[in-house]
């Protein structure tokens, strides 16, 4: 059985009920605790350095990762690009298909998943575990990249999340905070089953849930973050003009994404919402709020 050692998280694992014996279910409520039902993500953020290409735990400045515009912004180690990934509910995963395929065209699919390390594996780095249904395309078409000797799959993962919009005195200095992260490698089909399982569940998945559902691991090659949180910055020209100021108004309007007043099922049999389950929310909901205010009050590298 995989381990998970995340204490903030444990609790969740410890209620989690039958409906959600998935990494769909799983993930709402992963985010904050960046582990999950397949391995267990264990944070590497290295010393802060200025030369991040030295940083064990960072990934290497290449062509196919490098942040060219803004690149004050970028950000290459593991702790940045994991946690902007495992934060967001919904990741953009993208691939070409085989050349005999009848639609040519780049696949860009919305999915779940987590960056996670399973102990037991050869290879200690970090992965990014997808699901799906046994018959998708992604499952086929990785599965076929595997059978004709391929390493996998090539895919590129992308999560971005907005924290605020920035409001200039003109409407081209508008931007927007926000948190970004692509990561490009290789994906095969887990065929583990302790790999693809979780422990402390209530209620495991049964076999045949398991055999209906594909695991996808992304031996991640590359990775990249870019991070806005700051203010507006004006051209100089209109900070001189104090009709504008006076006129304009300038800042940040926080956003983000929280978690409302849970909703029973029909069939729900408890009566009161767990404790633990109102106090992750309590906590998430706190914790996204002020990290938005906080990054539209923080100053920034500017343009």
């Amino acid at each position: 059985m995989t381990e998970l050692d995340s204490e903030d998280f444990k609790f969740i694992l410890e209620t989690w009920h039958a409906g959600f014996s998935t990494m769909m279910g799983m993930r709402l409520y992963a985010a904050r605790a960046s582990s999950m039902i397949i391995g267990k993500w264990e944070s590497e953020a290295g010393e802060d350095t200025e030369d991040m290409d030295t940083d064990h735990s960072s990934y290497p400045k290449e062509p196919s990762n490098t942040v060219n515009r803004l690149s004050k912004r970028a950000a290459y180690d593991y702790e940045t690009v994991h946690g902007i990934i495992n934060s967001t509910s919904v990741l953009h995963v993208s691939f070409v298909p085989p050349s005999d395929d009848t639609n040519p065209a780049p696949i860009i699919l919305p999915m779940i998943g987590q960056i996670a390390r399973y102990p037991k594996s050869d290879d200690d780095a970090p992965a990014c575990y997808l699901h799906g249904y046994v018959s998708s395309r992604l499952m086929k078409v990785s599965s076929k990249a595997q059978n004709s000797e391929q390493a996998g799959l090539p895919v590129c993962i992308a999560a971005t999340s907005v924290d605020g919009y920035v409001l200039a005195l003109s409407p081209f200095s508008h931007s927007y905070n926000y948190r970004s992260a692509v990561v490009q490698g290789t994906a095969t089909v887990v065929e583990d089953e302790e790999e693809k399982l979780w422990e402390n569940s209530k209620n495991p998945p049964t076999k045949a849930e398991m055999q209906s559902t594909r695991v996808l691991k992304v031996e991640i090659a590359t990775g990249s973050a870019k991070v806005r949180a700051e203010g507006p910055h004006d051209d100089k020209q209109d900070l001189q003009d104090d009709e504008l100021l006076k006129k304009v108004w300038t800042g940040v309007i926080p956003v983000f994404e929280g978690f409302g007043e849970p909703v029973p099922s029909t069939y729900n049999a408890v009566q009161s919402v767990p404790n633990d389950i109102r106090e992750y929310i309590r906590q998430e909901n706190t914790r996204r709020k002020n990290d938005a205010i906080f990054g539209a009050k923080k100053d920034g590298p500017g343009k």
